[in-house]
């Protein structure tokens, strides 16, 4: 069995020849027997994960649990900002845009 990770199916591979595969096809040369032969040759469907790409199926999967947002903030925030009692950190947030920058442009 294989899987076809592109979402191309056989029957939506592009089998026309350009001009210059069929150039080469009216001129044989010994080496295109082996590449046909492993063209040819079914493949496997062995799959091994690293042990990163484990951990992280595992953290998305813990993930998953969690909601997308947390609308208990975001209604607290509403409520400061509607209020006018919302104060923001001057500091902290230059701070923040500082590090933003630094991992985004070193």
């Amino acid at each position: 069995m294989s899987v076809d990770l592109n979402g191309i199916g056989p029957g939506q591979v592009n089998t026309q020849k350009t001009t210059g595969d069929k150039s080469a096809a009216t001129q044989p040369s010994q080496s295109a027997a082996p590449e046909q032969a492993k063209a040819q040759s079914p493949r496997g469907d062995n799959v091994n994960l690293s042990n990163q790409a484990k951990n992280l199926k595992q953290l998305e999967q813990k993930l998953g649990d969690y909601p997308e947002m947390d609308d208990d903030r975001i209604e607290q925030i509403r409520t400061a900002l509607a209020d006018g009692s919302y104060k923001i950190d001057a500091e902290k947030l230059a701070q923040k845009m500082l590090d933003m920058d630094e991992s985004i442009f070193g």
